[in-house]
């Protein structure tokens, strides 16, 4: 048995685990280690492989910022900035048709640029936009699809944990990386704004039960002060995070510390932190950021063994020789992502594909900063699709008892779904999208 059939068996056994439903970190570190074994012909080259792996692999200030940011995402989320953001968006909307779901985007995409979990922007609109929504006159389909659907601008606009999981595995600048998914971002955003609006003033009975009664403006009670005061940490949050980290005065790590800091200051100021909630808080970062770091020591010693099978090269070598090119390369990639979106959750693609893919990617003459953007997105379309769909899933959580069924949540998302296929689209054909800012 040579090497790349080892290689290609690796692969082979890993979707076969998988599918019966080991963790996927626990598959990546038994086929790495029976891989390196079996390669080497060597049990003890396996154990200090696995061992320089488990030392080596997380051990760089860079890691620190995943806890960093999942701790401030997790203090943005208790501290009702998620709330009022959707309340100041709302009162500025609230007299364009559909105003309240363009609202719901417009909170998530300020929303991601300081939690960067999608999960946190889905479990949090759907307590505050769906029951507002609905009370005028929205149709569930619509309410839960429009929460579903604009809570992926989390992992797209920076921070983004799927951003932090990319560069680590392509071993690319994480900043740049945060960088260039402010426009891809901005561009789902108004895609699905558009959506909204083109759905509102054309085809209003299926947005809304009373089409009529829904295009009354909605009132307001918050003054304009009110309003003001409650973007001011929303505001100084972004500012710190992502001006700090743009204007080059803070690493991504340190951007994520002073993020995580502001958050809390947030929300002890608010008096939405007592010791049971910090407590509470602390756990949950701790179980997150141990399991994304468990995954990627997994990742880095699965991507090693491929790598001295030789897996990589041979199948770069068989898409030069199918002439599929670099866009034909990137069709096909793009295509495995959304079919494993059906099956997996968004780290565990990232952490299968990426150290498969981004050699071939840089042996095409691709930018990794640019091809990470098309994989995030391509991703983060996988939240959306069944039957997983790990974002609708969420929302359905998160309503508890609702009479809403997934398939009026999935068949609400499908709508965006189609815009972040379009986006992916243009952002894949035109990379200045991606690097402008980068640049």
């Amino acid at each position: 048995m040579t090497d790349l059939q080892i290689g290609l068996s690796l692969i082979a056994g890993m979707v076969f685990l998988i599918m019966l439903g080991l963790h996927i970190g626990v598959s990546l570190l038994l086929l790495s280690f029976i891989g390196a074994w079996v390669i080497r012909d060597n049990p003890e080259i396996a154990f200090r492989l696995v061992a320089l792996s488990a030392y080596s692999g997380i051990n760089d200030y860079l890691f620190a910022t995943i806890p960093l940011f999942v701790l401030m995402g997790l203090l943005v989320s208790i501290s009702d900035v998620g709330k009022d953001t959707f309340h100041v968006a709302e009162a500025l909307l609230r007299r364009l048709r559909g105003g309240l779901a363009m609202a719901t985007v417009a909170a998530n995409a300020v929303f991601a640029a300081v939690t960067g979990i999608s999960i946190a922007s889905a479990a949090v609109f759907t307590k505050v936009a769906v029951p507002e929504m609905m009370r005028h006159g929205y149709r569930a389909k619509w309410a839960v699809g429009t929460v579903a659907g604009s809570s992926i601008l989390g992992m797209l606009i920076p921070p983004s944990l799927l951003m932090i999981i990319y560069g680590v595995l392509a071993e690319q600048s994480i900043g740049k990386l945060f960088i260039a998914g402010a426009i891809p971002g901005l561009i789902i955003s108004v895609g699905f704004v558009t959506v909204i609006w083109l759905t509102a003033t054309f085809r209003p009975q299926s947005m809304f039960e009373n089409p009529a009664a829904a295009a009354a403006p909605v009132e307001v009670e918050d003054s304009t002060a009110s309003l003001l005061m409650k973007l001011v940490p929303i505001v100084a949050l972004v500012t710190i995070v992502l001006g700090g980290l743009y204007g080059g005065f803070f690493t991504p790590t340190e951007a994520g510390g002073m993020g995580a800091f502001g958050a809390f200051l947030i929300a002890i100021a608010r008096r939405r932190l007592n010791a049971n909630k910090l407590w509470r808080v602390l756990k949950e970062t701790g179980h997150v950021s141990v399991g994304i770091l468990f995954l990627l020591i997994a990742a880095g010693l699965y991507s090693k063994v491929l790598a001295m099978a030789g897996v990589p090269n041979a199948i770069s070598e068989m898409v030069s020789s199918l002439g599929l090119g670099k866009w034909g390369f990137l069709v096909l990639y793009v295509l495995i992502l959304l079919a494993l979106g059906c099956i997996l959750d968004s780290s565990s693609i990232l952490l299968i594909m990426v150290p498969i893919a981004a050699p071939i990617a840089e042996s095409f003459g691709m930018d990794l900063i640019h091809f990470g953007v098309i994989t995030v997105i391509a991703v983060e379309c996988g939240l959306l699709t069944p039957p997983f769909g790990i974002a609708i899933f969420t929302v359905k959580a998160t309503l508890g008892e609702s009479k809403i069924g997934l398939e009026t949540i999935f068949k609400g998302a499908m709508p965006y779904f189609f815009v972040m296929l379009s986006s992916l689209v243009l952002i894949a054909a035109v990379p200045w999208f991606s690097l402008a800012l980068v640049n």
